[in-house]
C-alpha cells in the first residue's frame, strides 16, 4: 500500500511567497509589509509573525550577499562597521517588540504601512551620475550612528526599512544602486540575526512557517542579486516601482 503524506497548503504557499518577496526585498525593499500581514492572516499571533518573518529576511540577505560577492560587489569594511551598530540597535528594538501586545502591534503596523507608501511616493529622485563615495572618517561615524537607529527600528518591526537604508546609502554615502543593495543586504543580515535570536529565545518563532518562507527567500535572493548586477541600475528602479505598486494595491483593497 502507498500512503500519501498530506502537506499543509500553507507550506508550498510560503515557499512561493518567499521567492517572490525576496526578489522585491533584494532589489528594492518593503516586502515585510506583504509577508507580515499574510503570516498574521495564516493565524500567527502578531509578535510570533514578527519573529517568524525574520527567518525569511535573514535568508534573503544571506543569499543576496553571496550573490553580490560572486559578482565582486562589496563595501567591506564599511558594511561591517555599520552592520555592528545596527545589530546593537536591533537587539534593543526586538526586546521592545517582544513586550508589545498584538492589538498595539497591529495599529503600529498599519501606521507604518502608510508612512512607507509616503516615502515611496515622495522619495527624492535617484541621481545617475557617478559621485565620490563617502565611507570613511566623519561620514563613517555619522553612518554608524544612523544605522544604530535603523537597527533599532529593524529589530522592532523592519517593515519598509529597505527604502530608508537605500536612500541614506545613496544620498549620504553616495553609492550607486548596485553597491547600495550590496551594502544593504550585509547590514540587514547582521542586525536581523540579533533580532531573530531575541524572538527565538522568547518562544516567538514558528519554525515550520519560517523555514518554508526562508527556503523561498534563499532561492530568490541569490537570483535577484546576480540579476541586478548583470542588468544594472535600470532594473532596480523598475523593481522599486513594482514594489510600491504591490504594497499600494494591498493597502487599498485588503
Amino acid at each position: 500500500m502507498y500512503y500519501l503524506i498530506e502537506i499543509p497548503w500553507e507550506y508550498p504557499f510560503l515557499v512561493l511567497l518567499g521567492f517572490v518577496v525576496s526578489i522585491i526585498n533584494t532589489m528594492a525593499g518593503g516586502a515585510s509589509i506583504i509577508t507580515l500581514p499574510i503570516l498574521i492572516f495564516l493565524g500567527l499571533p502578531s509578535n510570533v509573525a514578527n519573529g517568524t518573518n525574520r527567518i525569511g529576511i535573514m535568508m534573503t540577505a544571506f543569499s543576496a550577499n553571496m550573490g553580490f560577492k560572486s559578482k565582486g560587489i562589496s563595501t567591506f569594511p564599511f558594511s561591517a562597521y555599520t552592520g555592528m551598530f545596527a545589530l546593537i540597535g536591533s537587539v534593543i528594538g526586538a526586546h521592545i517588540a517582544v513586550e508589545i501586545n498584538d492589538e498595539t502591534f497591529n495599529r503600529i503596523l498599519s501606521i507604518i504601512m502608510i508612512l512607507v507608501i509616503t516615502i515611496i511616493i515622495f522619495k527624492p529622485r535617484i541621481i545617475n551620475k557617478n559621485l565620490s563615495v563617502r565611507l570613511t572618517g566623519k561620514h563613517l561615524k555619522i553612518s554608524c550612528t544612523v544605522f544604530f537607529f535603523i537597527g533599532l527600528y529593524g529589530g522592532f518591526i523592519n517593515a519598509g526599512i529597505g527604502f530608508v537604508i537605500m536612500l541614506f546609502l545613496h544620498y549620504y554615502n553616495r553609492l550607486n544602486l548596485i553597491r547600495v543593495n550590496a551594502t544593504k543586504v550585509v547590514i540587514v543580515l547582521v542586525y536581523t540575526i540579533g533580532a531573530f535570536l531575541t524572538f527565538f529565545f522568547n518562544g516567538l518563532v514558528d519554525l515550520p512557517y519560517g523555514l518554508c518562507l526562508g527556503l523561498g527567500t534563499l532561492i530568490g535572493g541569490w537570483n535577484a542579486s546576480r540579476f541586478s548586477v548583470e542588468k544594472g541600475e535600470g532594473v532596480i528602479k523598475i523593481f522599486l516601482v513594482i514594489s510600491a505598486l504591490i504594497i499600494a494595491f494591498k493597502l487599498w483593497f485588503f
